[in-house]
This record gives structure tokens, sequence and C-alpha cells, in this order.
């Protein structure tokens, strides 16, 4: 039988209905879409998507199992190397990982490697409610300090081998950026609370609204008797242009306007946080935060135009993402940056209620000069090209950087220029003896995936140098 040159569709939401209501876009496979997906996998020998693979999902052996019908089989497959599959199988992007590794993609489009494991999880979580069991304890007691991707996993591993594990948040809930970051509508809440809960059920405690650095200090945990601490805090710490302007009532980080909305759940119509709902907004920046707040503005009522200073082609949002924000009624004006933000000034009305408030931006429109170190063309602002774009609110998406309190509460922690904590690729160890870190904390804002990943080497790291404590 001939193998089909393209992926099977996702089913989605039609457009004009999902941009009034924050569920999930994305459908899921039903089970025929999934094992016509499934056998289009060549089940190669020497298995390039599993070297794809941040955490090295034994990609073709769980292709194999939803296949042959066992859809369970297929879930416990991943369940081997990955902590949050139903989660990964959202956000992940697979095209640049694992899929861009797979042997079909070389002639063809590559095997959906995304979509099924989203459905394997999706699967096990419909038909298998129990929670798992929680092992036998071995004595020892591990810090992690952050509950996003990175914690969770480190968590999680730990746990599975005896540790008593605790978490300390932040925020009033667990999830870290799974929960303020991601909408709804690409990743339910109800799966990263489901997740949650069944670390709780092998034992992890989560302590939430503690901030360490403030709260309790990496050192207080230690006398407190934890015997190491995976720091997996991210990278929250908003960035900005350095414009004029940027202090008007109305400018957002991406962080702060998702925060809201996600998190506080700010799009209902009941809620006590405060958001902005209809008129015009600005987003600035092209990756999937950006994406996400675009189409979260859209979701609240508001008209979205999206300001990139590069090109189509060095766009860093997921196509998916990107397209679905197309497809929404974002629209997209590539080769344009803002220089300064204007504000609302009456004179005659010192307390007219609009002073300082966002009334426009000034944008330069770009042009692509020489790569820079990453290889991507760099933007040059192109002279007198300048012009007035009218908008009620202006939200960046430029990246974060690691939040400074642990560093500044930490002796002997070292970090890179840029805050991020300085740590061992492979086992997460940093400066500091029995501390480690990993995920956004360390790189800054990176995927899902790559943050595990990293939670995933600390924990048996971890794991490793407290067997051989007598």
């Amino acid at each position: 039988m001939a193998i089909e040159a393209k992926k099977y569709p996702m089913p989605t939401q039609e457009a004009g209905a999902r941009v009034h209501n924050f569920d999930e876009v994305a459908l899921g496979y039903p089970v025929a879409l999934a094992k016509q997906e499934a056998a289009r996998c060549l089940n190669c020998k020497n298995r390039p998507c599993v070297q794809g693979c941040p955490v090295n999902i034994q990609i073709p052996d769980f292709i194999a199992h939803i296949k042959a019908g066992d859809y369970e089989g297929a879930y416990q497959v991943i369940a081997q190397d990955s902590a949050l599959p139903a989660v990964c199988g959202r956000v992940c992007p697979q095209e640049s990982q694992c899929e861009s590794k797979c042997t079909l993609g070389v002639k063809l489009e590559p095997v959906a490697i995304g979509r099924l494991e989203r459905f394997a999880a999706d699967w096990h979580l419909a038909h298998h409610p129990e929670q798992p069991e929680r092992p036998a304890a071995n004595g020892h007691r591990v810090a992690v300090v952050g509950s996003g991707p990175s914690g969770l996993t480190c968590a999680g591993e730990l746990a599975r081998r005896g540790y008593q594990v605790t978490v300390f948040e932040a925020l009033h809930a667990p999830g870290g950026v799974l929960s303020y970051g991601i909408p709804e509508f690409r990743l339910p809440k109800a799966i990263v609370a489901r997740e949650v809960e069944n670390l709780r059920a092998l034992g992890v405690k989560i302590e939430t609204n503690v901030v360490i650095g403030k709260t309790l200090t990496v050192d207080e945990l230690f006398a407190d008797g934890f015997e190491a601490v995976f720091i997996g805090s991210g990278a929250g710490l908003p960035r900005f242009m350095g414009i004029e302007g940027e202090g008007l009532r109305g400018v957002y980080c991406a962080n702060e306007f998702l925060t809201r909305a996600n998190l506080m759940k700010a799009y209902r119509p009941d809620a006590a946080t405060p958001i902005l709902r209809g008129g015009r907004v600005a987003v600035i920046g092209g990756g999937n935060v950006a994406m996400d707040a675009a189409r979260t503005a859209l979701r609240l009522g508001s008209k979205v135009d999206l300001f990139y200073r590069r090109s189509l082609e060095e766009l860093p949002a997921r196509r998916e993402e990107l397209d679905h924000a197309v497809e929404e009624g974002v629209t997209l004006h590539l080769l344009c940056n803002p220089v300064r933000i204007l504000g609302y000034e009456n004179p005659d009305d010192p307390r007219d209620p609009k002073n300082g408030s966002v009334r426009a931006m000034e944008v330069i429109r770009m042009e692509l000069g020489e790569p820079d170190e990453r290889g991507r063309r760099r933007p040059v602002e192109a002279p007198g090209s300048e012009f007035i774009w009218e908008t009620d609110c202006v939200i960046m998406a430029l990246g974060t950087s690691p939040n400074p309190l642990i560093k500044n509460t930490t002796e002997g922690l070292a970090v890179n220029r840029w805050g991020g904590i300085i740590a061992d690729e492979d086992t997460g160890e940093t400066s500091r003896p029995g501390v480690y870190a990993g995920g956004d904390a360390v790189t800054g804002a990176a995927t899902v995936i790559l943050a595990m990943g990293a939670g995933k080497k600390a924990a048996q790291a971890i794991d490793q140098a407290l067997q051989k404590t007598p």
C-alpha cells in the first residue's frame, strides 16, 4: 500500500467560532485518523526521530502500538521517558525536533509524531483515571524550586525512585509557564492539573506562594534537611525595548498579559483581575509567546496587529501557531519595529482619565542586512520610513530572562552575563555543591521539552550523587 504523502490534518475548531471562546483549538485525532497516520511510520532501524527527541522517547515503538490498536501500550512506552505526554503532544515544536529527523520527511511530509503522542496521552487520560501508586520511601529529601516543566519532570523522576520531594512554587498555583504562559486554547489547564495530581499521588509535596530567595533561601533549604536542591525557576523576568513611552498605561509585557488571562482567569466576565477588552492592540515580537498574546487579545474582542522586525522566513513561531493566528484575524506587519510609544495628553483637563494612556506608536520600516552571529540577517532601519500607528495597547513579547533573586541570595552560585545559572549540560550541576539547575533558568526562554530534558538529567545526577552517600 502506498504511503500518504502528507500528514493527516488535525481536526480543529472553525476559525470564526474559536475567536469567541477559549476552548482548545486543535481537537485531536480520532481513532481512525490516528491509525492511518501511524501507518505512515517506516519503523526505521536507525531511529533518527528518537535522536531528535530531548527526552529520547522510543517513537517507533509507541507508534507501532497505535498501528496495532494498543493505545494504552503506546502511552506506556511514552511514559517511560516523558513525564508530561499530554502536554508535550500539544505544545512541543516537534517540527524542529523529532519530526525534523523523520526519514519519511526526506521526500514526503514527516510522520505527525506530536499529534500521535497527544492521541496516546489523551486515550490514557480518558480511559485510566486512576493515579499512580506511591513508591516506597528511600529516606532522602530533595527540594525543587519551580513547578514548571523542568521542575515537575525532576520531581516526578525523583519521586518514582522513592525520594521525598517538595516543590516550592512562587505563584498561587503550580504549573509554571504551563499555567501562566500557555493559553487555555492551546493547553487546557485541566491537563496540567491532572499531571500535578499524579505527582502528588507519588508523594510529591507542593508548596505555593513561596518565593525562593525571598520567603526562603537555598541555604535555608539545606538547613531544613534537604540534601539536594534543583532550581527550575524559569525565566519570568520580562524584557522591554528601552524606548520612550514604555511606562505609559496600556503597555504590557506578554508575561503579565498572559498571566492575567491564563492563571488569573481575567477572560471570565466575573474575574476580579482587570485586563483590556476590545480596542486596538499592537503585539511586538514574532515568537510563540507573541502569537499566544495576539490570539488571547483577539478572544478578548480586540483588533490585533503584530509587528515583527524581520521577514516571514525569520519569524521564530511555530508555523501551526502562526497559521492559526492569521486564520483568526491577526494582521502581520513584517519588517517593522516601534521606535517610541505615544501617550494621550489633554492639556485642557489634567483630570482626563485618558491622560498617560497609550494612543499610538511611531514605527520604522526595516531592511535585512548582513547575517548576525546566529546566521539570521540583521534588521537595519530604513531612514525616513517612520509612520504613526494608532493603538490602545502595546504588548511586548521580546523574550525573558531569569529572576536575579536566587542568584543574589545564594553564595557561590555562578551565573552568566545575562543572569542564567551556569550548569553542566549533562547533569545540571552548578558551581554550588548540591545545587542543580535546568530549564529556562539556565538557557533562557526555550521549549517545554528541552526544559523537561534538563529536569530528567538533573534527577538522574541527583540520584547518583545521593545513592553514593552512606
